[in-house]
């Protein structure tokens, strides 16, 4: 019946001290260093509401997203250290229970008769030996716990608050990586596309210049064209050789670059040809902002979590200025001989609280307080920092986007005039009314027009991809992020200290 009463004692205890208080600064989000970003009128859909299946439409794209997200390795490390700040945390926690062990013992001593002082034989618990000593054995079994701390002022709760925030931390930073992942590989996938237009456009461009080329060979075998005129068709020719060895090497080295994000093979049934124009890749943004956009983005919110767990790692310092109680306690049987054990009167227990109160520790504490203190201050220039980040990188965004809606239309415009104006100049001399000099001058500026207007391309649909990934991305496979600060608010009460 006592021992029961103290299991109950200790049980209700321990749940008090589950939910007592703790000494940590009373949390409180540092204000936005900067003001939100504005935007242009509402168009499209907000980046945080659209998953990258939507965002990202074209079925081969999706599925190399997919293929990254199962096979790279900065990933999967990612997800590593996440299983492994959970293991952490767990083992921090189990320091708010005692840990109870069962053990046995068996002890044998011998001593002389004139140590002990008693007679050796059954009757004084020993047996005597050939040598006139007296040996004594003793057997224990019992369950128990040792040194298990009383948590009164909160030490080990704030020490697993901070395990615990740092596990949340660790969380956002394995989605801030997978966002990233998925931003790189719309980017690389873009850019085998972009040149593989390119690599299309320079062929078609030489196919024309070879054409050029002949008829001004027969026009020189004629006589009636210069060998100027021949060799600055043969000049052309060449240099379309060469962009197309450059395309070429350009889009292996895009594949080897792609291939490595994936951490896999590319499939054999992904297919780049077509370039840019193979559909819709991209989908459009919202450009108004809401101001709490940013502060939800996965790098940001690690930032803060890492602010929370430094900031509870203040209340194990104070913690440590104040008296320390532990408690160890036993529960069991024992008996001099084997037999002897669970029979009836071998039954023993001990319960041993034990409290410490710190004199003098050379300055440690103190030191350790400051540390955890200076700990919390670069927790929040670092929150900051990170806020800042996130607000240059959508302002950066949202200006290079507009800039580059305006670039397109020029740029297609100028392809469009320079069309027209490479066919009249080849009709001209074809019709023997103008040089080839005119003729070759408008080709070569339809060609770099036609190469610039992917470039633009290219840089705008990449552009999109850098401001989903810079609004924080949409919901990746694990869906919304939860609201991670009730666990924390729910197990501490505040001290109302200046942070």
């Amino acid at each position: 019946m006592y021992v029961r009463r103290v299991v109950i004692f200790l049980g209700a205890l321990t749940l008090a001290l589950v939910a007592g208080c703790t000494l940590e600064p009373h949390y409180h989000r540092p204000p936005a260093p900067l003001p939100a970003p504005q935007g242009g009128p509402d168009q499209g859909s907000p980046a945080t509401e659209i998953g990258w299946h939507e965002f990202f439409p074209d079925p081969q794209l999706q599925q190399l997203i997919a293929l990254a997200l199962m096979n790279n390795r900065d990933l999967r490390v990612a997800a590593i250290n996440v299983q492994s700040a959970q293991a952490h945390y767990r083992i921090q926690r189990a320091e708010l229970f005692p840990t109870i062990d069962a053990s046995a013992l068996e002890q044998i001593e011998q001593f002389p008769n004139g140590v002990t002082g008693t007679p050796s034989g059954p009757s004084g618990g020993g047996t005597a030996t050939s040598t006139g000593g007296n040996t004594l054995r003793f057997y224990d079994v019992g369950v128990g716990f040792t040194s298990y701390e009383l948590d009164f002022f909160g030490r080990i709760r704030s020490l697993n608050h901070a395990a615990l925030q740092e596990y949340y931390g660790t969380e956002e930073t394995h989605r801030s990586i997978q966002l990233t992942l998925v931003a790189e590989i719309a980017s690389a996938y873009l850019t085998v596309l972009a040149d593989q237009t390119l690599l299309d456009i320079t062929r078609d461009t030489l196919k024309s210049q070879n054409e050029s080329y002949a008829l001004t060979q027969r026009l020189f075998s004629g006589g009636t064209s210069t060998e100027l005129a021949l060799r600055q068709a043969e000049t052309t020719v060449d240099t379309a050789r060469a962009n197309l060895a450059q395309y070429q090497r350009a889009i292996a080295q895009d594949r080897d670059a792609l291939q490595l994000l994936l951490g896999a093979p590319i499939p054999d049934d992904i297919d780049f040809s077509g370039g840019l124009d193979r559909g819709p890749l991209v989908a459009e943004l919202q450009e108004g902002i809401p101001s709490d956009v940013l502060v939800r983005r996965p790098d940001v919110l690690a930032a803060e979590h890492q602010l929370r767990a430094a900031n509870a790692q203040i209340g194990a310092a104070r913690a440590a200025f104040l008296p320390e109680i532990t408690l160890t306690g036993t529960f069991g049987t024992a008996s001099t001989e084997l037999s002897g054990l669970f029979k009836q009167g071998s039954r023993t227990w001990t319960f041993s609280p034990q409290i410490s109160v710190p004199l003098f520790a050379g300055g440690a504490n103190v030191a350790n307080l400051q540390a955890t203190n200076l700990a919390r201050d670069s927790a929040v220039a670092q929150y900051e920092k990170s806020i800042q980040t996130a607000f240059r990188e959508v302002e950066d965004g949202l200006v290079a986007r507009g800039a580059l809606d305006d670039q397109l239309d020029a740029q297609q415009a100028l392809v469009n005039a320079s069309s027209v104006a490479y066919r009249l100049a080849d009709m001209r001399y074809r019709g023997g009314v103008d040089s080839y000099l005119s003729a070759l001058d408008a080709q070569r500026t339809l060609y770099s027009a036609q190469q610039q207007l992917q470039s633009v391309r290219l840089l705008r649909l990449q552009n999109l991809v850098t401001l989903y990934k810079a609004l924080g991305g949409g919901l990746l496979e694990h869906g919304p992020v939860a609201d991670k600060s009730a666990p924390t608010a729910a197990l501490s009460a505040p001290v109302n200290v200046h942070p």
